[in-house]
């Protein structure tokens, strides 16, 4: 087990994602605004009122910032490291894992392809090749959910345009944390998701128990607005996790409990443990449900949509996949925001990218986009914007 003197490996899980939603919503007005308006999206999904536009795959292009401090040499992880966590991500996202046939038979008709994969960037916001990860070292011994590691002048690495990119950082973390993402609705400034170097993928320095590459998928989940299975009430089985068909449970469970765990009145199946969005070992989580699959398409077809934007545009460009004569002309499609490429966007809402990534337009299933659901996510993408710059300009709706 690799460890720093200083921060010894965690023996159980610790987000810290709530940690910082709660200092966002004291912190701000528009996150909380945003929140509200997110959350009405979500129930919208929930009760059928709106559907997902998404049918296929899609691949979210990825940025690994690796922060480290040269007088500790494992916390500069590997490339197989980091490409050991992606092929976890592509396998959890898309209910590819081998052990998710260990989820209990019960649950087995819940369990969800999110129809969501991961790739490393292979052009950086100005346009240049790359191979999605980015190394800098840092004088700091460890970092904690101050967000300082991410951003150059605190000893992290600045994010890539958070609109275009999931960025992940990968450092020594402090106080036993594993990881913290940052909700949708928040900065895009300090937009992702931190990870734990011992936490992060499934070799190099990657430690026993959390060596399965589970925590990267726990806080990817709150990034695409997944909560606590337990909904942090504190154990008064009074909040859940605002999915319908993940039951309610009392806490958080960790290491590998024994089917069924009954809490909150909530046998005879008990609590949904083996759910990624728990705290149990990495080798005893499986699986998203249904519910939280349709909870992530509302997020990706809101505070998210830039990236199903980016999408479905490379995939409608995609000669492959669509037909010279049935293709849409870009003169034909409609107006949409844009960001240069460099600068992180200046309001919290998303933009559509100039670009699609090169990986989305070879990605999903091969079906040409078609232009009305194009445009209908170009709606929601203005839309967002629009509320967004209301909201900052006490304008909103």
């Amino acid at each position: 087990m690799t460890q720093s003197a200083n921060f010894p490996a965690p023996a159980r899980d610790i987000c810290g994602t709530m940690l910082v939603h709660r200092r966002l919503l004291n912190d701000s007005m528009t996150y909380r605004a945003q929140r509200a308006r997110i959350e009405n999206r979500a129930l919208q999904y929930e009760t059928g009122r709106r559907s997902a536009v998404r049918n296929e795959v899609l691949t979210i292009p990825v940025v690994v910032h690796v922060v480290h401090n040269p007088a500790h040499p494992e916390q500069n992880v590997g490339d197989a490291q980091v490409h050991s966590q992606i092929d976890v991500l592509n396998r959890d996202f898309r209910a590819a894992n081998a052990d998710v046939s260990q989820v209990p038979e019960v649950w087995r008709p819940l369990v969800a392809d999110a129809r969501i994969e991961f790739a490393l960037a292979t052009r950086d916001p100005l346009g240049n090749p790359t191979e999605g990860i980015t190394r800098i070292e840092t004088d700091r011994d460890g970092f904690d959910t101050s967000d300082t590691v991410k951003a150059a002048e605190t000893g992290g690495a600045d994010p890539w345009p958070s609109d275009q990119f999931l960025n992940l950082w990968v450092c020594q973390l402090q106080g036993g944390l594993l990881g913290y993402a940052q909700f949708p609705g928040g900065p895009p400034q300090t937009d992702g998701v931190v990870i734990l170097h011992t936490a992060f993928g499934t070799t190099g320095c990657a430690a026993s128990p959390f060596d399965g590459g589970r925590t990267a998928t726990h806080e990817i989940g709150h990034w695409l607005d997944l909560l606590h299975i337990w909904g942090d009430d504190d154990g008064a089985c009074s909040n859940d996790d605002r999915v319908g068909d993940t039951p309610n449970q009392a806490s958080s469970n960790t290491g590998k409990p024994a089917f069924p765990h009954v809490t909150c009145d909530n046998g005879p199946n008990g609590d949904m443990f083996m759910n990624y969005m728990d705290y149990v070992d990495d080798e005893a989580m499986f699986m998203f449900t249904r519910g939280q699959s349709e909870r992530m398409d509302a997020c990706l077809e809101g505070a998210r949509a830039s990236f199903v934007v980016a999408h479905q545009v490379g995939t409608a460009k995609a000669p492959a996949a669509a037909p010279a004569a049935e293709a849409p002309s870009e003169a034909a499609a409609p107006a949409a925001p844009s960001v240069p490429p460099q600068a992180p966007a200046a309001a919290p809402a998303p933009a559509a990218p100039a670009a699609a990534p090169a990986a989305a337009a070879t990605g999903g299933n091969g079906h040409a986009a078609h232009d009305s659901e194009v445009e209908r996510l170009l709606r929601e993408v203005l839309s967002e914007v629009q509320d967004a710059l209301g909201i900052v300009t006490g304008d909103g709706r």
